[in-house]
């Protein structure tokens, strides 16, 4: 019976083929709308999480306050100095801990300026150098790393050897910082971010001379293993503020664990994404309204073959279920259409990002559930708005609709 229904639904809808896709179309715009905003974010939230996982689960940072809203070394910003970290190297449950500061830099190469950020490395360790490396996900795929000793080298980005400058940057190569010349030791592998991959990498020495600062705007900390992350991070967190003579109320300083920038993140993206949904939400409720209106339409046009089909035997629930499985098929049509337009408008978004932007945070995924999910949503969307006219088309009296003209 039900396939009955679907064959006479399938014929209605061909014979009206204009109306169909005209009212199909609110539908699969929202589909599309909602199948991409959802499948950008479940990218965007694995690419995160496989971010964190490279970063591990044995490390924490810390960083001074009003870095963030007021800029890398800007006036005003806390600072964070060689006492702070001797005091964190003394807490108990730490492996070690290594410092960075980052600065705006002027970089020229074959005549041509560029301004990127310039980042510091304690040459002087490798095993604590190693922890900035392993946060950052920094590997060399050409020449080598930095060392203790070396003067006026520097790595660089991934994107030096590309289109940064005329010419690409080699291993060999000068460059010059800040009016002074540098000679390219290693190119760093790509980490997916295309301002990472615009770093370049000095040692600290070099760079407190560079810049004239002597204050760190991160500190990366490896906790032991087996060791309490979160109870070594809080033991961290009031060392720091009795050494700081700051109060939990003027703290002036964070500690950020992995899975608090991780729901941080996922936080926000929630919150950007919502809102996304409610503006498709407003297309599909258009979409099922236009559904609605075209179902009362084919009922007024069709009151006397709801008439010859009663005269005949047909019931209340078969006229009921007819209009409302076409209806559902206008919703599930626009449903299929709108899972495959959202496909494709996820799969540029994530082409433009990769080969564009040069950042790999914008990936999609499409599972099984979410495709399922949203043709039998479609499908229930389409029933639902044809619901209404269908039971009015069930209520027509035979007589009354065999006389209708």
């Amino acid at each position: 019976m039900i396939k009955d229904y679907i064959m006479l639904g399938e014929k209605n809808l061909k014979k009206r083929k204009l109306r169909s896709w005209l009212t199909i179309i609110g539908i699969f715009i929202s589909i599309a709308t909602i199948f991409t905003l959802i499948s950008l974010s479940l990218g965007l939230e694995k690419a995160i999480d496989e971010q964190f996982k490279l970063i591990g689960v044995d490390k924490f940072f810390i960083m001074p306050k009003g870095l963030m809203g007021g800029g890398i070394g800007s006036e005003g910003a806390a600072i964070l100095n060689d006492t702070d970290y001797n005091v964190i190297k003394k807490v108990s449950g730490i492996k070690g801990a290594s410092y960075m500061s980052i600065g705006n830099v002027k970089i020229e190469y074959s005549g041509k300026p560029r301004f990127y950020m310039a980042a510091s490395l304690q040459c002087e360790d490798p095993s604590v150098m190693s922890v900035v490396m392993e946060a950052g996900n920094l590997k060399i795929d050409s020449g080598v790393f930095l060392e203790k000793g070396d003067l006026k080298k520097v790595v660089v980005g991934s994107a030096y050897k590309d289109n940064q400058f005329d010419n690409p940057v080699e291993v060999g190569s000068k460059i010059i910082l800040n009016g002074v010349d540098f000679k390219v030791k290693g190119i760093l592998k790509t980490v997916g971010n295309s301002a990472d991959d615009r770093n370049v990498y000095i040692c600290s020495d070099e760079f407190k001379i560079l810049f004239n600062r002597t204050s760190y705007d991160y500190i990366y900390v490896q906790v032991l293993p087996n060791e309490d992350l979160k109870k070594v991070a809080a033991d961290t967190e009031r060392k720091l503020r009795s050494s700081r003579d700051v109060t939990e109320k003027t703290q002036d300083f964070t500690i950020s664990t992995p899975e608090e920038l991780l729901a941080s993140f996922k936080n926000i993206l929630n919150i950007v994404v919502a809102f996304l949904l409610g503006v498709a939400a407003i297309s599909l409720l258009v979409g099922g309204i236009g559904i609605a209106n075209t179902m009362y339409t084919s009922v007024l046009e069709r009151t006397k073959e709801i008439g010859v089909m009663k005269a005949i035997g047909a019931k209340n629930s078969d006229i009921t279920n007819i209009f409302v499985i076409e209806s559902g098929l206008l919703g599930l049509i626009g449903g299929i259409l709108g899972v495959a337009l959202g496909m494709l408008i996820g799969k540029t978004i994530q082409f433009i990002a990769l080969n564009m932007l040069g950042t790999n945070l914008l990936m999609v995924v499409f599972p099984w559930w979410l495709i399922v999910s949203c043709l039998v949503f479609a499908f229930l969307i389409g029933a639902f708005s044809g619901l209404f006219p269908a039971l009015r088309a069930a209520k027509i009296h035979p007589t009354e609709a065999l006389r209708y003209e």
